[in-house]
């Protein structure tokens, strides 16, 4: 069996690999396996009897820990298995902080290191206090903007019109000790990047990925950003088509509005903010890509999301107080509702994925109707195949055979020609073979 996540083979034993032992005991736990090759095959350890009474006290001494360590005696040579289970404290080796992720090893530092630190004591990054930062440096515009909000959403009572900054404050569980947490300062403060690096939005322009025409940046606490970057969006990167229903001006811009609304919503209250990057909003001539550094929860994937009623809880500062004045829904309920939006406005369903450290979210135009694709010279067939993948999501060999009424050979020519234009992908493998939308 091969090396995976929680297995690691070693031929023989070195005391540096008690890194990888500190490695596993920080991550999901795991094994190490000494007398094995990278391939699984046994090799053989040399004074395997020795190293089951040395191993047990090194790891002890130097980690901090007790992992079981067994030994396994073969016709092909003995191999010793060093068990090691997942730790609720961080474990150290002289100083250095190693984890386990995927096949591989990695040396926490800098702010992965003070994340990691803080998630094994059980706190949130944005929940770490900030000295010497009283409620009077904090904006009181913002706070007026925060109950009207809150009270309008049915979140918030109308106690809050009464409440005191500081009552507020303590009641969403921003301060600790008389103390303001991040999370506070990033969204009441009128210079939170003073504090934190990265927190803010950059909006560009773009004709191809490497030509950018025009860019702004958004700044100010979260919910000035929230607000100052829909309005910016929606007046100078977005069009909207003018009508008249008699005399009233009717303005139906190129994305729903509440769509859009919806992910700037989340990118904002999910991000990572100790990537020390600002969130990046790329506008195209055929698509909308929201950027926010960070990750899913652990055991969390796309999918989950896409789930109606799964969600991500609000336990942080930041999500907590968006949920509070309506900003954001559970994940699952608001990617269902983009979803829902996008599908009355007669747009392609938007692209969710994790690259480039983050989590994008892309909203398309409809650039596959009817009119432009025979402007692209495809045939009848080809247009009824790429209809049906629009609504089906998908199409295979066998599906366009059967659509168009061809034979097998004829439907990969015109699959292949589709790719050639790059309106469609090919994805899988021999009779798994389908095809989708392409992305470029």
């Amino acid at each position: 069996m091969p090396e995976q996540q929680n297995i690691e083979y070693k031929a023989s034993w070195r005391d540096e690999y008690l890194r990888w032992i500190c490695g596993f005991a920080n991550a999901q736990g795991g094994t190490l396996v000494i007398g094995k090759n990278d391939n699984g095959n046994i090799v053989g350890v040399k004074k395997s009897d020795k190293l089951l009474e040395d191993l047990p006290n090194k790891i002890t001494s130097i980690l901090g820990i007790v992992s079981d360590v067994n030994l396994h005696e073969t016709k092909q040579g003995d191999f010793i298995e060093i068990v090691v289970e997942p730790q609720p404290n961080p474990v150290n080796y002289k100083g250095e902080y190693h984890y386990r992720s995927g096949s591989t090893k990695q040396e926490l530092k800098g702010a992965a290191l003070d994340k990691f630190l803080l998630q094994k004591y059980g706190k949130k990054w944005d929940s770490v206090v900030i000295p010497n930062v009283p409620v009077a440096d904090l904006k009181q515009e913002t706070f007026d903007f925060f109950r009207k909000k809150g009270i309008k959403s049915k979140r918030l009572n109308d106690d809050v019109l009464t409440d005191s900054n500081e009552l507020l404050l303590e009641n969403l569980q921003l301060t600790e000790n008389n103390h303001l947490k991040r999370a506070a300062i990033l969204l009441f403060h009128p210079n939170p990047e003073k504090f934190v690096t990265g927190a803010y939005v950059k909006i560009g322009y773009f004709e191809t990925d490497g030509d950018l025409i025009y860019q702004d940046e958004i700044h100010g606490n979260l919910f000035e950003q929230v607000e100052k970057t829909i309005d910016l969006l929606f007046t100078k990167y977005i069009k909207a088509l003018i009508s008249y229903e008699g005399i009233y001006r009717i303005e139906t811009y190129e994305y729903p509005k509440e769509a859009v609304r919806e992910a700037i919503h989340n990118a904002i209250a999910h991000k990572d903010y100790t990537g020390a990057t600002p969130i990046q909003i790329s506008v195209y001539k055929d698509k909308i890509m929201i950027w926010n550094y960070g990750e899913l929860p652990e055991n969390w994937t796309i999918e989950t999301l896409q789930k109606k009623h799964s969600s991500i809880p609000h336990n942080s500062g930041i999500s907590n107080a968006f949920f509070r004045i309506g900003y954001i829904e559970a994940w699952g309920r608001g990617i269902w509702k983009m979803n829902q939006q996008c599908a009355k406005a007669g747009l392609p369903q938007p692209l969710y994925y994790y690259e480039s450290s983050g989590f994008w979210v892309v909203f398309r135009k409809d650039t596959y109707n009817e009119q432009t694709l025979k402007e692209l010279g495809l045939s009848e067939r080809q247009i009824k195949a790429v209809l049906y993948v629009k609504e089906k999501g998908k199409i295979t060999n066998k599906e366009y055979q059967g659509l168009n009424n061809v034979i097998s050979r004829t439907a990969l020519r015109d699959l292949d020609n589709l790719i050639f234009k790059d309106v469609l992908k090919r994805s899988g493998e021999g009779k798994n073979i389908f095809y989708t939308i392409s992305m470029s």
